[in-house]
């Protein structure tokens, strides 16, 4: 706690930063609720609650995105996050939360250069032949420069802005703390897993500052696809690479949103589309990994009808349960199947109150709308949007990489629309999955498994009698504990001690006024303005304690 405490008035002036914005587009309310305000006004930051009129006609979603874009690129990054919450957001939202892009004025080279000698142990001559000093792209994190080396390859150089981390740490150290007052303050918040949301942006930062990780990504990923010409990963340069800078290949083709152009030079559009989805659907099913934003902006057209795919600071990853679990979904929806169904999306809701006879319901009437339809004719973007849209309507919430996972199949099926009007990815999904189910029911796979089976369940049985000799010696010696965790506890036992020191001060102050009264009484010793100096002493003391008990009670609203 007093580390907490500590970090917040460390951040005290981002904080107040930070409210101030959401003040100003008509977030008072929530700034009020979580009680950032009385940290502020104890730390001597008066708010004034203020929206313009402006801002307050317009709408909701617009006012939050504008909020975020102004705060900076923790909190773009926290829309661009909350735009694969369609489990939890209307389209509305979405729709701007996708509008949310990191597009920011370069930093000057000369700003930069210093830092990249040290990295380079040498000016930038002896690295490159050429280097461009003006970026081609600049977002709030990074920038990126185009070069040749003196081997005569082309080259982007990715450079991080001087000074962001430490801007970033401080967001979401605010952030985090935020976050628990919100499930805390507001229990029907705790469904949205909003601690688990920053957890998630807190990683995925993290791992966009460290240019190295996408270094390691890049590597990765064009380890997977060794062999495969339809797809084409950039060579990282190791050598030129650090924490806040790094150089990888640079695709010169047509840029994934000049659909026309590809088509005028004779690219075969379809057979793109085809690759493209291939590529992400084995990312996912086979190989555990995948890029979590495969839009037209970070794909690129090569000669051959080759895809390059570009920016891999965003990735996601598929566990093996997980992606049992999707084949399972997938499985009861071909089949028809709703207790299928029901139990993967209870798993997928988590330890919460669900509603289970409305849920089952909603997913039989999903199921109906699918009823006449052949598996090719299914749209897997809007069947991913129905689901989201049913666990949204039981008020369920998506695990965090399963959002992602899914935006990432719907913004690739749209990219495949651009490309080819009649492409339907369940035509690519089907072989992917029937190359699953066979693996999953080889017989090395069943066997596998089968000893697996055995081995956990000989530890449960040769291991129970430890267990329970070590319980019974603990409940004989008293050192049994049983942990219960109380959401609210620590809440209040905040209170409790407040509610303490209060109780004190005014104990304190009622001793002072007797005890001054008392004084006042006795002739002798030292006088101001004629009164016994002690007394008055005592009295003055005991009026600013009255003034701050009476504070204190007010704004913890008691009164």
């Amino acid at each position: 706690m007093l580390r907490e405490t500590l970090s917040m008035v460390r951040d005290l002036p981002r904080l107040h930063e930070i409210t101030s914005v959401l003040i100003r587009y008509g977030w008072g309310d929530v700034v009020r609720l979580l009680g950032i305000s009385n940290l502020l006004e104890r730390a001597g930051r008066l708010l004034h609650w203020k929206t313009s009129n402006e801002v307050t006609q317009l709408d909701l979603p617009v006012r939050i995105r504008l909020a975020l874009t102004e705060l900076g690129p923790t909190f773009v990054k926290l829309g661009q996050i909350l735009a694969t919450r369609v489990d939890v957001f209307p389209a509305a939202w979405i729709v701007e939360f996708e509008k949310l892009h990191s597009h920011v004025p370069p930093v000057p080279f000369d700003q930069l250069l210093p830092d990249l000698e040290r990295t380079w142990g040498g000016p930038v001559d002896s690295v490159f032949a050429e280097f461009e000093r003006e970026p081609f792209a600049a977002a709030s994190i990074a920038q990126v420069h185009r070069a040749r080396l003196h081997n005569g390859s082309a080259v982007v150089v990715k450079i991080r802005r001087p000074d962001i981390k430490l801007k970033i740490d401080a967001d979401l150290r605010i952030l985090t703390h935020l976050a628990r007052l919100l499930e805390l303050e507001m229990p029907d918040m705790r469904r949205y897993r909003v601690v688990q949301i920053v957890g998630q942006l807190q990683r995925s930062l993290l791992r966009e500052l460290d240019l190295v990780k996408e270094a390691r990504n890049l590597d990765t990923f064009a380890q997977h696809f060794a062999g495969d010409d339809s797809v084409h990963i950039p060579r990282v340069h190791w050598e030129y690479c650090a924490e806040t800078v790094n150089v990888q290949e640079e695709l010169i083709g047509i840029p994934g949103s000049q659909i026309a152009r590809a088509e005028a030079e004779g690219y075969d559009l379809k057979l793109l589309a085809g690759r493209g989805a291939d590529a992400v659907l084995k990312m996912i099913l086979l190989d555990g990994h995948f890029h979590a934003d495969p839009h037209p902006g970070n794909v690129v057209y090569l000669p051959g009808n080759r895809v390059g795919l570009l920016d891999f600071g965003m990735v996601g990853r598929v566990t093996d349960s997980r992606r049992e679990q999707l084949i399972d979904f997938l499985q009861a929806l071909i089949q028809k199947n709703e207790a299928g169904m029901l139990n993967v999306l209870t798993v997928w809701a988590g330890d919460v109150e669900i509603d289970e006879e409305r849920l089952a319901y909603d997913i039989s009437e999903l199921i109906f709308g699918y009823d006449n339809l052949s598996l090719k004719d299914i749209r897997l973007g809007a069947l991913l949007s129905e689901v989201t849209a049913l666990m949204r309507d039981n008020q369920l919430a998506l695990p965090p990489d399963l959002t992602l996972l899914f935006k990432a199949l719907i913004t690739l099926e749209g990219l495949g629309h651009q490309l080819d009007p009649e492409f339907h990815m369940v035509d690519h999904l089907t072989p992917f999955v029937a190359r699953v189910l066979e693996a999953r029911y080889s017989p090395q796979a069943l066997a596998q498994r089968a000893r697996r089976g055995v081995s956990e369940m000989a530890e449960i049985v040769f291991g129970l009698p430890r267990d329970v000799a070590r319980l019974f010696r603990r409940a004989r010696s008293g050192r049994l504990r049983i942990d219960l965790d109380l959401k609210r506890l620590d809440h209040f036992g905040q209170q409790l001690n407040s509610a303490a020191n209060r109780l004190t001060m005014g104990v304190l102050t009622a001793s002072l006024v007797v005890g001054s009264s008392i004084i006042m009484t006795v002739e002798g010793g030292p006088e101001l303005f004629g009164l016994p100096f002690f007394g008055l002493l005592g009295f003055i003391v005991a009026f600013f304690n009255s003034i701050w008990i009476v504070l204190s009670i007010w704004r913890s609203g008691k009164v």
